[in-house]
C-alpha cells in the first residue's frame, strides 16, 4: 500500500481522469524561444510525464506579440506553430501524462517599449510606461485568448490554463492598483473583473466542454490597493460559472516586496489560502508554493487544504518525484540560483541540485561498457556530483574526505537561518552513495602516495577551498575569526560584529548572527514579520510588519568597493536578503579601506573618513583560495588530475556550479 494513498489519488473531471494529485506548475525554461528548443522541451516534458506527473503545464505563451515579455518570447497565434507544439503533446501522451499550455499576457510587466496595460501606469520592475488599452485593444486580446486556446487544442494540448495572477494582465485589470478606468472595463469590482471573465467565456465557447480549463486566480495580491477577500471569493465563483474546470492559486505579485517562494519562506506557507478559498467553490482548488516533498504534499490533501498540488520547482529538482516518492528524491531547496536566475536574466533554466534539468537531450548519464578505477578527493558539492554519478554510471569510484560527514561547504550553510534545506541535498546525496554502492573513505586525509599507489585510472580533486588571508596590522589580533570559525560555533561573536566582506558569505554570516538560534520562522511568525494579513481583512492582504523581532547583535558588513551592497546575489533573492538585513539595522558601509585591528576595534576609513568601530569580533569573509595541495605531488608522478568545484575556481562559492561541473565531468568518464 502507498504511504501516500491522497496524492495518488485519480482526479475525475468528468470528461477526463488525472492520473494522481501533482500538478506540474508552469515555468518558463528559456528553452521555448530557442531554434531547435521545442524538441529540446518535449524532451523535457517527457523525461517528468515518464516520472509519474499527473498534470502538468507549460511555461507562458503570449496570445499575441504585445503580450510577450520580450519580442523574442513564444506566441502561438496561427497554425505555422502547431507542429512544433505536437513534439511537447505527442511526447507527454506517449509516456501517460497530461498537459495544458499556459496563455500568459504580461501586460506593463513586459519589457517591449509597446507594453500594454488597463490603464498607464508604470510597473516598478520594468522599464516602460505602458499605453492605456483602447475598448478595440480590449476586445481584440479577448479574440487573441479564444484563438490561442483554440489552437491549443489543435496541438493537442488537453487543455489550457489562463494566467490570472502575479500582477499580469488579466491581474491589473482587476484591482484599484493598476486599472483606474472609468468606462465599462473599470470603476465597480463587477467592470473591472469583466475582462478575465469573457476571456474564458470565450475560450469555452471556441473549445467545447470536453477541454480542461484552468484558471489562475491571485489569492493574495501582497500590493497596495489589491483585491479584498470578498472580492477574490466573488471572482472565484463567477470564474467557476464560465466553467471553469481546476481553479488554480497565485499568491503575491512581482513587484510585491515579500518573499513568497524563497528558501527563507516556511514549507507549505500558503496552503491556509487554498483551505480558505476551497470553501467557497465547487471545482477542485489547487494549492502551490514552498511545497517540496510527497509526506508535506499528502499532508496538506489529506487535512482539506486543497484537491491538487503545484510544485514547479520540486520538478525540476526530481523529474520523477512522484514514482520515488515511497523511495527518496533528490529534494527542491528553493534556492532559485538556476531556475528564476537563469529565466529572469534570459538564460535557459536548470537546476542547481540536478544539472539535467532543461539539458536531458546534452547531458546523459549513460552506463559504461568498461568499468573503470576512480578516486574523487573531497566530498563537498563537486566532488559529491562527481563521485555520484560515475558510480552511477558503473564506475568504481572510492570517494575520500578528511572530515567525519560529507557536505564540505554545504555543512556551513545549512547553519544559515532560512538555509536548512541544505539538509536535504546532504540527504539525498548520502542516499545516493548508499544506492550506487561507491566507497566512501570519511576521516582519511588521503596523500598522493596513496592515490599514486591505488593505480586510478582517474583522478579528481574536489578539495574546495580555504578563507582567503588578509595582510594589515591586527588581522591575528583575538578579535578575529574566520567565516568558518563562526559558523562551525568554534568561535562565538560577541554583541558587536564587523563583517569584512559583503558577498553571499557576508550576507549569510550577518543572517547568522542576527539570531540566537538557526531555527526557522513558523508560518504565522513569517506572515507577521512581513506583514501579510492572514484575516485577509486588508485588501491585498497587507497589514504592517512586526517589528518587535530583535536582532541579536549590533552587526556591520564592510566592502571595499563603493557600490551597493549585494549586487552578486541571486536575481530573484537579493533583494529579500538586503531587506532583512536592513529591517535588523545591520550597517552596510562601501567604499571601505582596512587601517588595523586593535583593543579600542577595527579602524577603518570609508570614503576618506577616518572611523573606529567599537567591536567585540571582526569575521573574515574576503573570499576563499583553491585547495589544492594534491596536485603537484600528483603531476610530478606522472597522473593525470581534474581539478573541479573549488578547487578549480574559487571566486565565489557556488554549489550551482559545482555540482554542474562534477556531473558533467563524470557524464564524460
Amino acid at each position: 500500500m502507498t504511504p501516500y494513498p491522497h496524492l495518488f489519488e485519480p482526479l475525475d473531471l468528468g470528461f477526463t481522469q488525472i492520473r494522481n494529485r501533482v500538478l506540474m506548475g508552469s515555468m518558463h525554461t528559456g528553452l521555448e524561444e530557442l531554434p531547435e528548443g521545442m524538441g529540446r522541451l518535449a524532451a523535457f516534458y517527457a523525461e517528468r510525464a515518464r516520472g509519474g506527473v499527473g498534470l502538468m503545464v507549460t511555461g507562458g505563451i503570449a496570445p499575441n506579440a504585445v503580450g510577450a515579455k520580450l519580442a523574442r518570447d513564444a506566441v502561438l497565434a496561427d497554425n505555422d506553430q502547431v507542429a512544433q507544439h505536437r513534439l511537447v503533446t505527442e511526447s507527454v501522451h506517449d509516456n501517460g501524462s497530461k498537459i495544458l499550455m499556459q496563455i500568459l499576457h504580461t501586460g506593463r510587466y513586459s519589457f517591449q517599449p509597446e507594453c500594454v496595460a488597463p490603464s498607464p501606469i508604470k510597473s516598478p520592475i520594468t522599464p516602460h510606461m505602458p499605453s492605456e488599452m483602447s475598448v478595440a485593444d480590449i476586445e481584440s486580446t479577448i479574440e487573441d485568448f479564444a484563438v490561442c486556446a483554440s489552437l491549443a487544442r489543435d496541438s493537442g494540448y488537453d487543455g489550457v490554463e489562463i494566467m490570472g495572477s502575479e500582477g499580469y494582465l488579466l491581474n491589473e485589470f482587476t484591482v484599484e492598483h493598476t486599472n483606474q478606468r472609468r468606462d465599462d472595463w473599470g470603476g465597480s469590482y463587477e467592470n473591472r473583473i469583466r475582462f478575465p471573465l469573457e476571456i474564458l467565456r470565450r475560450i469555452r465557447q471556441r473549445v467545447g466542454d470536453d477541454f480542461i480549463l484552468m484558471y489562475r486566480q491571485s489569492m493574495l495580491d501582497l500590493v497596495e490597493d489589491g483585491s479584498t477577500w470578498d472580492e477574490v471569493v466573488q471572482l472565484a465563483k463567477a470564474v467557476e460559472a464560465t466553467g471553469v474546470n481546476i481553479l488554480n492559486t497565485g499568491i503575491g505579485w512581482h513587484e510585491a516586496r515579500i518573499p513568497t517562494i524563497a528558501q527563507m519562506v516556511p514549507r507549505a506557507a500558503w496552503t491556509w489560502v487554498t483551505a480558505k478559498i476551497r470553501e467557497h467553490v465547487d471545482i477542485p482548488v489547487v494549492t502551490t508554493n514552498r511545497i517540496n516533498t510527497p509526506a508535506m504534499a499528502e499532508e496538506i490533501l489529506t487535512r482539506g487544504d486543497a484537491d491538487m498540488i503545484s510544485m514547479a520547482r520540486p520538478l525540476l529538482a526530481d523529474s520523477h518525484f512522484v514514482a520515488k516518492a515511497a523511495e527518496g528524491i533528490n529534494t527542491c531547496i528553493a534556492c532559485n540560483q538556476a531556475c528564476l536566475d537563469f529565466i529572469f536574466t534570459g538564460q535557459v533554466c536548470s537546476c542547481l541540485v540536478n544539472p539535467r534539468a532543461c539539458h536531458e537531450t546534452e547531458l546523459q548519464y549513460q552506463a559504461v561498457d568498461s568499468a573503470r578505477q576512480i578516486a574523487v578527493v573531497g566530498s563537498g558539492p563537486a566532488g559529491l556530483s562527481c563521485a555520484t554519478v560515475a558510480a552511477g554510471r558503473g564506475h568504481q569510484v572510492a570517494l575520500y574526505d578528511a572530515a567525519p560527514a560529507i557536505g564540505g561547504q554545504l555543512n556551513l550553510a545549512r547553519q544559515v537561518p532560512g538555509k536548512d534545506e541544505f539538509n536535504e541535498t546532504i540527504r539525498y546525496f548520502n542516499q545516493q552513495i548508499e544506492r550506487t554502492g561507491l566507497e566512501l573513505k570519511l576521516n582519511h586525509r588521503v596523500t598522493a602516495q596513496e592515490l599514486v599507489d591505488g593505480d586510478y585510472d582517474h583522478i579528481i580533486l574536489a578539495t574546495g577551498v580555504t578563507p582567503r588571508a588578509l595582510e594589515f596590522e591586527g588581522i591575528d589580533h583575538p578579535k578575529v575569526a574566520s567565516y568558518v570559525d563562526i559558523l562551525e560555533g568554534r568561535v562565538t561573536a560577541g554583541p558587536s560584529v564587523a563583517i569584512i566582506g559583503a558577498g553571499g558569505i557576508g550576507f549569510d554570516v550577518a543572517e547568522f548572527l542576527l539570531h540566537e538560534t538557526p531555527e526557522e520562522m513558523e508560518i504565522g511568525e513569517f506572515m507577521a514579520y512581513w506583514g501579510v494579513d492572514i484575516e485577509v481583512d486588508r485588501p491585498g492582504g497587507l497589514e504592517d510588519e512586526d517589528k518587535s523581532r530583535r536582532p541579536a547583535r549590533e552587526v556591520y558588513l564592510l566592502q571595499r568597493k563603493a557600490t551597493k551592497h549585494g549586487t552578486t546575489l541571486g536575481k530573484t533573492t537579493g533583494w529579500i536578503h538586503r531587506s532583512m538585513l536592513q529591517r535588523a539595522d545591520v550597517s552596510m558601509l562601501a567604499d571601505v579601506t582596512y587601517e588595523r585591528i586593535d583593543d579600542d576595534g577595527l579602524h577603518i576609513t570609508v570614503s576618506g573618513d577616518p572611523r573606529t568601530l567599537e567591536v567585540d569580533t571582526v569575521v573574515i569573509c574576503a573570499g576563499q583560495e583553491p585547495l589544492r595541495e594534491l596536485q603537484e605531488d600528483l603531476l610530478a608522478a606522472g597522473k593525470s588530475v581534474d581539478l573541479i568545484g573549488g578547487a578549480d575556481v574559487a571566486a565565489e562559492l557556488d554549489a550551482r556550479r559545482a555540482i554542474d561541473q562534477g556531473a558533467r565531468l563524470a557524464a564524460a568518464l
